[in-house]
């Protein structure tokens, strides 16, 4: 269920392994029309642009895309006939043979996952960085041997219908407000969150942050052997879980902080894009939280004009208003979320709206100062105006490109 990623790949996945395979999505646009046409080739059945009641008639199992909201209505239809549910990861848990360390969070999961895969593959381990990053890990899962090693990014999203999924390391990064478009409430957040250790035993271990409220007493509910990581002046809180687990494997501090000395970042979070006209773009799309771009607005040292906005999860924008204040000198606003965020920050900030990203880009520009900083950080989901996070920041970094062609372009 769901023609996204990870769908496709479970799809493919199970056709090879010879199970009858039917695809449902409620969805219909070019890139499910694409993923349509793949599956037809090798003959299985599609549905597109609705969940039928017929599509899980003769059902053995259903296996779930992390899109597919967990009160989807026809999930309940499955339930009702006992048709047992599972998500992607569940799926590729089942077929993996290899030693799995899931990491999960409200931010920062993918620079760890990132970083951990670096520090694995520098100390000559044959190791594979799929989940939520962005490969999934149905995807490669053929691919994957004894003796390997699997970072896994998962999201409360992919962890929601999992069974008997059991990481041998489980990180928690961190537990803030989020993603309550989609959780009734925090509570239901921090359960979904919980599964990825429900299953651990005493061989296995659980890395959790010693700094967070919520997840340091989290180790006296598992069953497996609770290691504490917490950021010092040498190690911020990403660095600091990295060397925790890495150290599970014997990797050294030493051969870690190699690693994170020629560690570039990624893409969409904290990435230079260009500097115009001396203004510098920074593309920070991947941050879907106030406490990522409180991070990000931290981590600049100039005067910042601030691009926000998008779908809201149902976060509380005020928590901005403190660091922003001191390096924020305007911020403009996009997606569904504006009228949010202004009644949170218009207090405290000058506020413009535009009706797109391209319009605020160039808006933003045409504010800026040389020596200032256009930041886009939206602090909300995509969906409102892009497919992911990752198309909104290739979009950006498109819009930069067009302000520089046209500021540089010789005058005839």
């Amino acid at each position: 269920m769901g023609l996204g990623r990870s769908g496709l790949a479970c799809a493919k996945i199970l056709h090879n392994l010879k199970a009858e395979v039917e695809v449902t999505d409620n969805q219909d646009n070019p890139a499910i029309r694409q993923a349509l046409a793949q599956l037809q080739e090798r003959g299985i059945k599609v549905e597109v642009g609705r969940h039928s009641q017929d599509s899980l008639k003769d059902k053995d199992l259903v296996v779930i895309s992390p899109g597919v909201d967990a009160r989807c209505p026809i999930l309940s239809w499955a339930e009702e006939l006992g048709v047992p549910i599972i998500s992607e990861i569940e799926l590729g848990w089942l077929l993996c043979s290899g030693t799995i360390i899931a990491i999960t969070g409200s931010s920062g999961k993918t620079t760890v996952t990132t970083l951990l895969g670096e520090v694995f593959r520098s100390a000559k381990r044959n190791v594979f960085v799929l989940g939520n990053i962005g490969t999934p890990l149905t995807s490669q899962v053929d691919q994957i041997n004894d003796g390997d090693i699997v970072c896994l990014e998962v999201s409360s999203f992919q962890l929601e219908r999992t069974m008997g999924f059991r990481p041998k390391v489980a990180v928690m990064l961190n537990f803030n407000r989020n993603h309550l478009d989609r959780h009734r409430d925090m509570q239901e957040y921090l359960e979904a969150k919980k599964k990825i250790f429900a299953n651990q035993d005493e061989s296995d271990y659980l890395v959790l942050n010693a700094e967070d409220p919520v997840l340091s007493g989290l180790k006296d509910e598992a069953s497996s052997k609770a290691v504490f990581f917490r950021s010092t002046r040498k190690y911020n809180p990403n660095q600091a879980a990295v060397v925790a687990t890495a150290g599970l494997f014997g990797i050294s501090q030493t051969h870690c902080d190699s690693v994170f000395a020629g560690f570039k970042g990624i893409e969409h979070r904290l990435e230079y894009v260009s500097e115009v006209a001396g203004v510098t773009f920074i593309n920070d799309s991947k941050s879907t939280l106030v406490e990522s771009t409180v991070w990000a607005i931290k981590n600049i040292s100039q005067p910042i004009i601030l691009i926000a906005g998008g779908r809201d999860k149902g976060l509380d924008y005020s928590g901005i208003v403190e660091v922003a204040k001191k390096k924020v000198k305007e911020v403009i606003l996009i997606g569904e979320a504006r009228d949010k965020i202004r009644q949170a920050i218009k207090s405290d900030f000058s506020v413009t709206d535009a009706s797109n990203l391209s319009e605020a880009v160039w808006i933003a520009f045409q504010k800026a100062k040389s020596g200032e900083c256009v930041l886009l950080s939206p602090m909300c989901a995509s969906f409102d105006m892009f497919s992911d996070y990752e198309e909104r920041g290739r979009v950006f970094k498109d819009i930069v490109r067009e302000i520089s062609q046209k500021v540089y372009e010789p005058q005839s």
